[in-house]
């Protein structure tokens, strides 16, 4: 009995300190501000996963390891592999479930070096990967195919930021997630950040993630930003981009 009212002690004062940081207007700020600063020198570029660069913060890792362990999904589907080192972690994630989840990967290019390093590494038995646009009709019909058996999915749109594409992306793969589940959106912080971050991008302040998931959500009911994930980060690239499927 100790042990347990130990533990809800702690569980509760955690829940405490996440919901008061996230009120914490300065702190938010200076996260805010980090994440800007951090931008020259391609501070997400910088870290790996079992050897594949994974192009994320170390914190957005840490939520979706929480997130895949609590949902426990049969499948995760992705838009946007680059040099793989996400979809591989996924793929251990899922490994360590012990389960037989898998990857489903989506990318308009799969370059050539990319596909053989992910092709040979141990956990490529738990993916599959789609080269094409993720908003392509072909493309989606493969998503679904793919998907139809599975019962508990778990989303992740990472490729083109831009809001039309996001958009796109959040009607066509939306209804795959069931009550329960999530459906990420990653770099929203785009909206947030300085104007003129990515002077040499099609995507900045009105024009990205963010504003494809305000646009989303004001019709579709299905969804809630899941605000307990981004107060407990600060810095995060999906501010807003954690989203809890609430009705099936």
């Amino acid at each position: 009995m100790h042990y347990m009212d130990s533990t809800n002690k702690f569980e509760v004062e955690k829940i405490k300190n996440i919901n008061k940081q996230g009120n914490d207007k300065k702190l938010k700020k200076l996260a805010t501000r980090f994440m800007a600063q951090s931008i020259p020198y391609k501070y997400t570029y910088n870290f790996d996963w079992l050897g594949r660069p994974i192009i994320q913060l170390p914190q957005d890792i840490i939520a979706m390891q929480e997130i895949i362990w609590k949902v426990k999904p049969d499948l995760i589907i992705e838009t946007g592999i680059a040099h793989g080192g996400s979809i591989l972690f996924y793929a251990s994630m899922l490994e360590l479930l012990g389960s037989n989840g898998h990857v489903l990967a989506v990318d308009i290019d799969i370059r050539k070096h990319n596909r053989a390093k992910i092709e040979k590494h141990p956990m490529f038995k738990r993916i599959t990967m789609i080269e094409g646009s993720s908003t392509n009709d072909r493309v989606a019909k493969q998503v679904y195919t793919f998907a139809k058996k599975r019962k508990r999915i778990l989303i992740a749109l990472d490729s083109l930021h831009t809001h039309d594409h996001v958009s796109k992306e959040l009607a066509l793969y939306s209804p795959l997630v069931k009550k329960g589940s999530y459906l990420v959106v990653f770099d929203t912080a785009i909206e947030d950040l300085p104007r003129g971050s990515f002077s040499d991008r099609p995507w900045g302040k009105g024009n990205n993630p963010k504003t494809a998931v305000w646009e989303f959500l004001r019709t579709n009911k299905r969804f809630l930003i899941d605000q307990s994930i981004q107060s407990k980060l600060l810095i995060t690239v999906a501010p807003d981009g954690y989203l809890k499927c609430v009705k099936d």
